[in-house]
């Protein structure tokens, strides 16, 4: 049973991996290494820095780490699809939408050790998306958040939608 789970699971990542990169351009991010629990946001000083976390974004992130305490998974694969507005247009997850291009997706679980895939995307099923580029990270002082910024093709911050992928080993 338990094989079965796991080959199915792979499957299904891969499968995901696969639709997103023939969807358009593909960010990847992995840490190398725990950040110290002392870690503090940095002010935002460019167009790469995330924006301050806010006290909403605090508060949102506390409530979705109870509410997913109950589930105690050894790897989790999660996926959201994001309307350029911000709203979430189907998956799991809270999108929290700062600036133009600006995003912030939470979960039910801490994915600091996570592998985060996102591609520019749209929700429906209408039409090959506008081209961009799309950034992922670690949402920083956010345990279960991931951090997503777009931009047009010259580069300048846009309000795209995207579609992410979340593996926690």
């Amino acid at each position: 049973m338990s094989t079965s789970f796991r080959r199915k699971a792979a499957a299904v990542t891969f499968a995901v991996l696969g639709l997103s990169l023939a969807g358009g351009g593909i960010a990847v991010a992995q840490p190398t290494a725990k950040a110290p629990a002392e870690t503090v946001q940095p002010a935002a000083r460019g167009t790469n820095a995330q924006p301050p976390v806010t006290a909403e974004s605090a508060r949102k992130a506390k409530a979705a780490l109870k509410s997913g305490a109950a589930t105690t998974l050894a790897a989790s694969t999660s996926i959201v699809v994001v309307n350029a507005n911000g709203t979430k247009a189907r998956g799991v997850g809270t999108v929290i939408k700062y600036g133009v291009g600006q995003y912030e997706v939470q979960f039910g679980h801490v994915v600091t050790a996570g592998i985060f895939v996102a591609t520019i995307g749209r929700a429906d099923a209408c039409c090959i998306p506008a081209a961009g580029e799309i950034s992922v990270a670690r949402r920083l002082s956010t345990p279960n958040g991931v951090f997503v910024q777009t931009r047009n093709s010259a580069g300048v911050a846009a309000d795209l939608g995207f579609h992410l992928v979340v593996h926690t080993p």
